[in-house]
């Protein structure tokens, strides 16, 4: 299952208590295996992701590239940035920290977080060896206020829990060898620059030459050398950020799925179907039954 996920339709879509809603926090812990809770599949928060590996490994595409996640490695995810889970060990634990865009802006840290070029091409790192106990410490305690009953300063209590945690998640990136360096080179800006096109205009525009005449390049060029470089053509792409559109339609909104397919600018809602069928193996109407 791939999602676009908002502080909004998260505890819908992984049937979350909504009595534990807290405004501009989210807190996941999931465990892989048999009747476990993790859930695996790509998807975008609107918002900044912090994801703690407590347990096991995992590989991850984040941004297009390959990623192996261990245990007492962070990662990082800016707004808007896609992660998609490739494996995950047995054992595998994550507990996800998800701030919302209003949380952000109301902390010059964060601000900092979300365009820190360094951060968005280096998303994987772990605190030094003395400071895993606090970090540690400090998740234990962030679950603990986070499911606690209402009281008038939760809020404010969580915020401050995971403004310290960030905090130091901050000087690991001050303390790396090359953070005063140029990390964005030329594969970096055409990935970049490919993704934001696709994020922004998939719903609409499904065709590899409009991609390749936005970024100056020949379809051709641009098809080989995402297939190159993410292991995904560009319109494997394309085809993967209007799938993830219409999942996340199908899944969180009561849009009929003749709507959705005219959200997504499909000329009929046959060829939507089918279009949806051939990538996901099941049609649109079984998707969205399936729990």
């Amino acid at each position: 299952m791939a999602l676009f996920i908002t502080l909004d339709n998260v505890y819908k879509l992984y049937n979350l208590d909504p009595s534990k809603k807290t405004e501009g926090i989210i807190v996941l812990s999931q465990q892989n295996g048999p009747n476990k809770e993790y859930t695996s599949h790509s998807r975008l928060f609107d918002g900044l992701l912090l994801g703690f590996m407590v347990q096991g490994s995992m590989k991850s595409h984040i941004h297009f590239l390959e990623y192996e996640i261990n245990t007492g490695d962070i990662a990082i995810l800016q707004p808007q940035l896609m992660i998609e889970t490739k494996s995950l060990s047995e054992d595998a634990e994550i507990v996800t920290i998800g701030l919302s865009l209003d949380f952000i802006t109301e902390f010059p840290i964060l601000r900092e977080f979300v365009m820190n070029n360094e951060i968005r091409w280096q998303p994987i790192i772990r605190l030094q060896p003395e400071d895993m106990k606090l970090q540690n410490e400090l998740l234990t305690l962030i679950q603990s206020f986070y499911h606690k009953k209402p009281s008038p300063n939760k809020t404010q209590m969580l915020r401050h829990l995971v403004m310290v945690l960030i905090s130091m998640i901050s000087e690991v990136y001050s303390d790396l060898p090359n953070n005063k360096s140029v990390v964005k080179n030329r594969t970096h800006e055409i990935i970049d620059d490919f993704y934001l096109l696709i994020s922004k205009h998939a719903h609409q525009q499904r065709n590899v030459a409009f991609y390749a005449e936005k970024l100056h390049l020949t379809p051709q060029y641009l098809s080989s050398f995402l297939k190159q470089k993410t292991g995904k053509s560009a319109l494997q792409w394309i085809d993967h950020i209007t799938v993830l559109h219409a999942k996340t339609l199908l899944k969180s909104s009561n849009l009929s799925i003749k709507e959705i397919s005219n959200e997504l600018h499909f000329e009929e809602t046959s060829i939507f179907c089918r279009y949806f069928k051939r990538i996901v193996g099941v049609s649109p109407k079984t998707y969205r039954n399936e729990e």
